[in-house]
């Protein structure tokens, strides 16, 4: 099962500007990050701190809207983190 991970330029840029990858045998979003800290080592655990303050959607829907890190995945789903921000 391949999921599509994708991340906006801060969160690449915490991952040494990676903006796409994949990850295999996730099931749910949780498991996305998990497996993304595995994999880039120290610069995953500023991923991980970053995934606190950031959106996930899942298929261009937000997780929050399904069952947040809890969202269960299939194969070919895409999985988007994208840093909140601010403005007026």
């Amino acid at each position: 099962m391949a999921i599509t991970v994708e991340l906006t330029y801060d969160m690449a840029k915490a991952l040494g500007g990676v903006r796409r990858f994949e990850v295999s045998d996730a099931r749910t979003v949780a498991d996305v990050v998990r497996q993304t800290r595995e994999r880039f080592g120290d610069q995953g655990e500023a991923f991980a701190k970053l995934t606190r303050v950031a959106a996930v959607a899942v298929n261009g829907v937000l997780s929050n809207y399904r069952k947040g890190m809890s969202t269960q995945l299939v194969d070919g789903d895409t999985v988007t983190f994208l840093k909140a921000a601010a403005g007026g």
